[in-house]
């Protein structure tokens, strides 16, 4: 802890909704359907919210849970809970009942807000989390109360008798627990501070390039990294917040018209759908649209596909563990007169760290030197800075291993170009040893994203007798077109070595996580069933 001086104050993103306030107070701050919030009813309903916690019993450290879509309730819970010195956690709403059950349990909390459509997710394991002292009803949907305890407005209403005591002396304090998706095991908490949250947010805002102007729509969710941080990302420059219940290419557009959408955020597969819905209805945007997209690797094709109707995209780069995006594919002056499909590759690179971020580099995982500026030379992402997670909650172990050599280690692999742009390969546990040859995933996805009837695709290692594993894609059509296994191996052929291309190609729906990246390891699982896959 470091006392407040003239020439020094904690940084904390909850302090952004005040100085919005006192600039924009009378401009819409929050738009749902046909509510409006205005900044300084914006930050009275957060007081309000704040103070009912504290009336509660909710005091600094304590955690509290929201089980909740895109509305403004989980974005008031982005500085009512932090206010009080106490940690958010937001919860994915794709989970099923008892990986629900297991975050809740595991992070300590101790009251809960759920809305009501989801009630169901935490109905079976209420009555053994010992520690949840209050369930909250979100009735946003619905005006049904489908757990006991009160409702959001009434808990509201609990703490408009007098402003909270605002907890923020110490900004390396936790702020949230985020939940990774486990996709190698339990989930694991990962916390995040004050004083990352608010550099984060301010690098978003200069990366993105919000002003107060902007209108952002919340296709993002907000349990991810706390939406990247554009939870307050967007209060710091006094823009507006769209929020949207469910992501649908429909609605999405209906509101990029109606609300004059300026920004959004989302993962490369939301992209593959809006790409989509608008090539069959027709539809150009009227005005401009800037795009970040990150969770995987985007195939030029997707981002090129979004840019033909009017998008300006940017491809950002991070994890749970680093606050959301770290690194951004920075663009070049001398870039803009290349052609559509050359500007879709460059952007297609993670490129260099945000500006808030500063360290991250390509490093030989054993003797942990930076690799040649080649394009070629492989290692892995390792990151440090104000931007990386306190660690893992209750995880000493996972966090010294995340930890390793004074670096956090992504588990991606990657190359770094001659211009110092950085460009993912695969990450360590899907690259693909075929006859003692490395294979990267992402190259043979990006090829399949080219073909025409292609709408999603992903690429594991499966068995094989003679190579001891090869390439297996599992692709998804567009709707009303048609490809056979034999058309989509010879087009991948044409456009990279032979011993690259899928040896089996698989249609069919894939699976995904709650924020839209494929689960590459429940497709590994059924092909490597009773055998053990090396890990690079």
């Amino acid at each position: 802890m470091h006392p407040e001086t003239v020439s020094y104050d904690v940084m904390s993103p909850v302090k952004f909704l005040a100085r919005s306030v006192r600039v924009f107070p009378d401009k819409t701050a929050v738009v749902h359907g046909d509510k409006r919030f205005t900044y300084r009813e914006f930050q009275e309903r957060i007081f309000c919210l704040a103070r009912a916690l504290q009336k509660t019993g909710v005091a600094p450290g304590d955690k509290v849970a929201f089980l909740c879509p895109n509305t403004p309730h989980l974005l008031e819970a982005h500085y009512a809970v932090p206010m009080i010195g106490a940690a958010l956690v937001s919860v994915n709403v794709r989970l099923n009942a008892e990986e629900v059950a297991y975050i809740l349990d595991h992070s300590d909390t101790k009251v809960l807000f759920v809305d009501n459509e989801l009630s169901h997710l935490v109905a079976p394991s209420r009555s053994r989390l010992s520690k949840l002292a209050l369930a909250v009803n979100i009735c946003d949907a619905s005006p049904e109360r489908p757990l006991a305890g009160p409702d959001y407005e009434e808990f509201l209403e609990r703490g408009a008798d007098a402003p909270p005591s605002i907890h923020l002396d110490d900004e390396l304090q936790t702020l949230a627990i985020n939940y990774t998706s486990g996709t190698t095991g339990l989930p694991k908490g990962v916390m995040y501070h004050h004083r990352g949250a608010f550099l984060n947010a301010l690098g978003e805002t200069i990366e993105f390039g919000l002003t107060s102007r902007s209108v952002y729509l919340w296709t993002l969710p907000m349990f991810h990294c706390n939406g990247w941080c554009f939870t307050w990302a967007v209060t710091a420059v006094g823009g507006t917040h769209v929020c949207l219940r469910k992501v649908e290419p429909a609605a999405v557009f209906s509101l990029a018209a109606t609300e004059g959408v300026s920004h959004l955020c989302a993962a490369p597969t939301v992209l593959v759908g809006l790409s989509e819905y608008a090539s069959r209805h027709g539809i150009t945007l009227s005005r401009p649209l800037s795009i970040m997209t990150a969770g995987a690797p985007p195939a030029p094709e997707v981002i090129r596909n979004m840019e033909q109707i009017g998008a300006q995209i940017t491809q950002t780069y991070g994890l749970t563990e680093v606050f959301g995006p770290h690194s951004v594919c920075e663009w070049q002056e001398k870039w803009d007169g290349l052609s559509l499909a050359e500007r879709a590759e460059l952007k297609a690179r993670q490129g260099v760290p945000y500006v808030n971020a500063l360290h991250m580099e390509v490093l030989d995982p054993v003797t942990m030197e930076p690799v040649p500026e080649d394009g070629a030379s492989m290692g892995e992402i390792c990151m440090r800075g104000n931007n990386v997670m306190s660690g893992y909650y209750k995880d000493p172990q996972a966090t010294a291993a995340a930890f390793a050599g004074g670096w956090f280690h992504s588990g991606d692999l990657a190359v770094r170009h001659p211009d110092g742009y950085v460009q993912i390969m695969d990450r360590k546990k899907d690259i693909i040893i075929s006859g003692g040859e490395n294979i990267s995933t992402v190259q043979i996805e990006n090829t399949l994203y080219q073909h025409p009837a292609v709408s999603e695709a992903a690429v594991i290692a499966v068995p094989d007798p003679k190579w001891g594993e090869v390439p297996k894609a599992f692709v998804v059509l567009k709707e009303g077109r048609q490809a056979n296994e034999e058309e989509i191996i010879a087009f991948c052929k044409q456009s990279m070595a032979r011993f690259k291309a899928p040896k089996y190609v698989q249609f069919g729906p894939l699976p995904k996580t709650g924020t839209g990246k494929i689960m590459k390891y429940k497709l590994r699982e059924t092909e490597w069933a009773g055998r053990t896959k090396k890990v690079a």
